[in-house]
């Protein structure tokens, strides 16, 4: 059982974030954010996929000034992006949820003061989004970019919002490499209540961004860190909630939809367990009620994990069981074995909704 480190409950527009709230999962759009008809149609297909919160990048004026058409036409909430120009940050906290900022290249303090107030008028959150590659020249040059530079940075912009009477924060400390995210995360989380952002940032494509996030973010969830993340992936939008979902659901902090077991291939399988699975995902990807369902393709390890399994096939040679709560419910040749699994599986989903 993970018991998560108690944080302070933040609302980022309807979707709460920190304290007993679900672990959210967040995306970013890559269109020109002024390109509003493009924009919106990739958050509603981030949307569609199952992501909780999205943002988009703001560098110009002629995208703050998008922001409003935006989000009059989405339904999960807005993070505006700001990185150098303070002044966008204004505009944007006019139409969306929560502003995140760069303490690394926003500039002078002056500035800061300025998203706060704005942001306390509107009652935004912030995220002080604190990365390895832009810290603030004072910290980098006394701890390179280091995780101890990034807890510094940190802790010195919580307390610099905290002194002029904002608390709404959020926080994330992201590099480019496990080692050190891990590290920063699990050094400052001991210092402070705020709900943290979950991020290995740069990831790269698809297969690497999935290997780094699930080391570095799994060995956070596990230890109870974390309250809203993002897989950052070099590729398709959907990827990075489907990725983060699975993260989510096989650490064991979120319990949503399926857990498939299934044997790696090896010379001892009776069966084609590569369709049988790939056909179990396609067509169970629906249920959202956690089961533990096992698909095992020989009879060494088969009846064991189909005795702790909901639901489970166990193949033999041209034939095979279908098991409910380890019990025998059918003996069937191999080609009809998925689908009365399925039926199985999906009569237990009803039941237990």
């Amino acid at each position: 059982m993970i018991t998560r480190y108690p944080t302070k409950k933040i609302y980022v527009g309807d979707v709460a974030v920190g304290g007993d709230a679900p672990i959210s999962v967040q995306s970013m759009t890559y269109s020109r954010t002024h390109d509003v008809q493009a924009t919106v149609e990739q958050i509603k297909r981030l949307h569609f996929a199952g992501c909780d919160i999205v943002r988009v990048a703001v560098p110009n004026m002629e995208d703050a000034l998008a922001l409003k058409s935006i989000k009059e036409q989405i339904s999960i909430p807005l993070i505006a992006d700001i990185h150098f120009n303070y002044r966008l940050a204004l505009v944007a906290a006019e139409s969306v949820d929560c502003i995140r900022f760069n303490p690394g290249n926003i500039g002078e303090k002056s500035r800061i003061k300025e998203i706060v107030k704005a942001c306390q008028e509107r009652s935004l959150p912030i995220r002080i989004g604190v990365n390895a590659g832009s810290l603030e020249k004072e910290f980098e040059n006394r701890y390179g970019q280091s995780a101890k530079g990034m807890v510094a940075s940190a802790e010195y912009n919580i307390k610099f919002l905290e002194d002029l009477g904002f608390d709404d924060i959020k926080i994330s400390l992201k590099a480019s490499d496990v080692q050190r995210t891990v590290e920063a995360y699990r050094m400052l989380r001991p210092k402070n209540s705020y709900p943290f952002h979950l991020g290995v940032t740069e990831a790269g494509t698809k297969f690497h961004a999935t290997v780094k996030s699930s080391i570095g973010l799994g060995a956070l969830l596990l230890d109870g860190i974390g309250d809203t993340m993002r897989i950052s992936i070099t590729g398709e939008l959907e990827e990075e909630i489907h990725v983060g979902r699975a993260i989510l659901k096989d650490s064991g902090v979120a319990k949503d939809g399926l857990n498939i077991i299934s044997c790696p291939t090896c010379g001892r399988i009776e069966a084609n367990l590569v369709d049988a699975v790939a056909e179990v995902e396609k067509r169970t990807k629906h249920i959202k009620v956690p089961l533990n369902v096992s698909v095992m393709g020989c009879v060494v390890n088969a009846i064991g994990e189909a005795a702790h399994a909901d639901v489970a096939i166990a193949f033999g040679k041209g034939s095979g069981l279908v098991m409910v709560k380890g019990d025998v419910v059918a003996k069937l040749h191999e080609d009809e074995l998925v689908e009365r699994f399925v039926q199985e599986v999906e009569k237990m989903a009803q039941s237990e909704q």
